[in-house]
């Protein structure tokens, strides 16, 4: 038989498990017969010369007994039984590149082995480019052909039958019957071959296509997880490193005037340093799933609104005149809240630092509410002058309080203010109210 439901990929496809394409299940036997299919095919695939000689050979070998009886003078002569063996074997050669017309060719031969009343045992091929049509060609060719198939069968009962006596005659609508019903039986085989091995491959493909979007997953989330590392990162270094620039251009002077004052803010760069190296080692162990420090002692929580007071402290060092105005109950927003607005704060003090002159005066305003939080910091500028250049940016700033505000529903709006200073405005959505549709924020000057 030329029909094989061995499913199986392309030489050239993925490996895929037959555990994987039967969805982990638990039955050993359902495996063990996907692996045969599997071998089968691939073997199949591998020498595909193999099936397309062997299945005429063994149709011409079915004709061998006719031959001996041809040769003891019983039925047609063995010239034309040879020839009758010859046209119905050789095209099946070519029965998976045309089987319509192997089918009639063989339905032909068939017709004319009933003419000459020659009896060739090769009838078999015209089964076989029959379950060949039902595995090839669409469901109204297959209904044509198998209506062929039916009536030449029926026929060649009734002729062969004729030739018997009374009471085996009558036995001929039966004989009729029952192979007509073998040979619609085989053109089904054909078409269920066809159904199972079109599912099998979209089975295969769907496993493909899952281990594909799985690895895309995980190259995502890894993605994003060092996009997060980035922005707090970027949090951490940027801010303490904008203060203790800042302090560490006025301490230089102030050593030798006021070594008092001087070593005070020596002190603060101290602090502000052991501080950032304290969230770096608490963000590497929070990656390396890690819970204390090497020294044993437990990581400090991530920095909530409770925190604003040391960090205000810390810019007010570097020389700014920093002001907190509160209005609402802010400790008892969620922790990641908290952590978000904080996060916001540091950056856009960090950008004052940066950007602004060391004398400017900043307002850092809090206002909550029961379904949002709104923080406003603005400086009176004015702009660093050129003899005094603070560090540029990349523009990641803003980048990161824009999609911590997102992760709430909010947005970051930045801009000059009239007092010719900066300000930035973030708005977030506490847990308790879904967030709205995502509107992209403004962002007006790169941090």
């Amino acid at each position: 038989m030329t029909a094989s439901t061995a499913p199986g990929p392309g030489p050239s496809a993925p490996s895929v498990a037959p555990e994987t394409l039967l969805d982990g299940t638990n039955r050993g036997s359902d495996v063990a017969v996907m692996k045969w299919l599997i071998r089968t095919r691939q073997a199949d695939l591998d020498h595909p010369g193999f099936r397309r000689w062997v299945v005429p050979l063994l149709c011409a070998g079915l004709g061998l007994p006719a031959l001996r009886n041809a040769a003891n003078g019983i039925g047609a002569a063995v010239p034309t039984v040879l020839v009758l063996i010859v046209a119905f074997c050789v095209p099946l050669l070519w029965r998976q590149q045309r089987p319509v017309l192997v089918f009639a060719l063989t339905s032909a031969v068939s017709a004319v082995a009933l003419t000459l009343d020659a009896d060739t045992g090769a009838e078999s091929a015209r089964i076989v480019a029959l379950l060949n049509v039902g595995r090839s060609v669409r469901p109204a060719q297959l209904a044509v052909c198998l209506g062929i198939a039916v009536a030449q069968t029926t026929v060649a009962v009734v002729v062969r039958g004729a030739e018997q006596p009374n009471e085996q005659f009558l036995q001929t609508p039966v004989l009729a019957i029952v192979q007509s019903a073998l040979v619609a039986a085989v053109a089904a085989a054909g078409l269920v071959g066809r159904v199972m091995n079109a599912y099998i491959r979209a089975l295969h493909d769907r496993a493909v296509r899952l281990e594909v979007e799985r690895d895309q997953r995980a190259r995502l989330a890894a993605a994003a997880e060092r996009a997060r590392v980035a922005r707090e990162m970027h949090d951490i270094l940027g801010h303490t490193l904008a203060v203790i620039v800042g302090l560490a251009g006025g301490a230089a002077g102030l050593t030798e005037t006021k070594p008092k004052r001087g070593a005070e803010t020596l002190r603060i760069i101290a602090d502000s340093g052991r501080g950032a190296l304290a969230e770096l080692r608490r963000l590497l162990a929070v990656i390396g799933e890690e819970r204390d420090t090497e020294d044993g002692s437990p990581l400090a929580p991530q920095p909530g609104l409770a925190d604003l007071d040391p960090l205000l402290e810390r810019v007010r060092g570097a020389g700014p005149t920093v002001t907190l105005h509160t209005q609402g109950a802010l400790t008892g927003l969620a922790p990641g809240l908290q952590l978000a607005v904080y996060r916001v704060v540091q950056e856009s003090l960090t950008n004052t630092l940066k950007h602004a002159a060391p004398d400017t005066t900043v307002h850092v305003t809090l206002a909550t509410d029961d379904t949002s939080v709104h923080a406003t910091v603005e400086d009176a500028g004015p702009a660093r002058t050129p003899h005094s250049p603070a560090p540029q940016g990349e523009g990641r700033g803003l980048v990161g309080m824009r999609e911590r505000a997102a992760l709430y529903g909010g947005s970051v709006t930045a801009g000059p203010n009239a007092q010719g200073g900066w300000t930035v405005d973030a708005h977030f959505r506490t847990a308790t109210t879904p967030p709205p549709p995502h509107t992209a924020p403004t962002e007006k000057r790169p941090a």
